[in-house]
């Protein structure tokens, strides 16, 4: 694939959205090929406060996964932790979740005129798409960049979209041959050839067990995990927030 040209732009950066419980050696290699292939500037991690589609699931500690991506992230230059769906700014907004039709939202407002703003997305969170806030409108506002994940084939990238910007399967195909795809408004791209396979639930095993973490995530976030004991199982996840200042 022919890289994306990027003459009509100052820079070019990515938002990187998730719920981050924990970050992993899956995620930084998503965001490393993508910085690669997209000649990125930055990279935000924006760990979510409440995913939607995801209310109901247990979830650590909003400023646990904030800390644990801060140490990820330290000595990666390009690479930043976002407060952009911190618990604080989602109150703020009135909204019961954080959307990422407002996250993107917030984010053009506070950046230079001449920006190219990306939303990095692996294909099994993709593939729900459809099912999120103003997903069309979210299509339209912000170039998405969906990377391959063990079991989910980018393939699928055009079935997943919302009827009213699901290419026909002339598109489908010139999607997957070129890599992006500009239909009625968004713009697509793809990400092949990221397969580091990590898992929630092999993290969580293996902090139980006290044995190979180092291999799933960070040696930082290692240490984190063990010593807050964040997936133990008689732990519980949560903390209080910090104090309104």
């Amino acid at each position: 694939m022919n890289s994306p040209q990027q003459n009509d732009f100052q820079e070019s950066i990515a938002l990187y959205g998730g719920s981050f419980d924990p970050v992993h050696l899956g995620h930084l290699a998503v965001a490393r090929a993508a910085a690669e292939r997209f000649e990125l500037a930055r990279v935000h991690f924006v760990p979510a406060d409440v995913q939607p589609l995801k209310a109901r699931q247990r979830v650590t500690n909003f400023y646990h996964r904030y800390a644990m991506l801060a140490l990820a992230l330290e000595d990666e230059a390009r690479f930043l932790p976002s407060l952009l769906e911190a618990p604080e700014t989602v109150r703020a907004s009135g909204k019961p979740a954080s959307y990422s039709v407002d996250t993107v939202a917030r984010m053009r407002a506070r950046i230079k005129s001449g920006t190219r703003l990306y939303f990095l997305i692996g294909m099994d969170a993709f593939e729900l798409i459809a099912q999120w806030r103003s997903a069309v409108e979210l299509l339209r506002s912000v170039e998405f960049i969906v990377a391959s994940r063990p079991g989910f084939p980018l393939s699928e990238v055009a079935r997943a979209l919302p009827e009213e910007l699901r290419p026909d399967q002339a598109g489908a195909r010139r999607l997957m041959e070129s890599g992006s795809l500009e239909i009625n408004g968004a713009r697509l791209h793809l990400l092949p050839g990221v397969n580091e396979a990590v898992s929630a639930t092999e993290i969580r095993l293996a902090a139980r067990q006290g044995v190979g973490l180092e291999r799933l995530v960070p040696r930082r976030v290692a240490d984190y995990i063990t010593k807050m004991k964040i997936y133990d199982a008689d732990e519980e996840p949560g903390a209080p927030e910090p104090p309104r200042l």
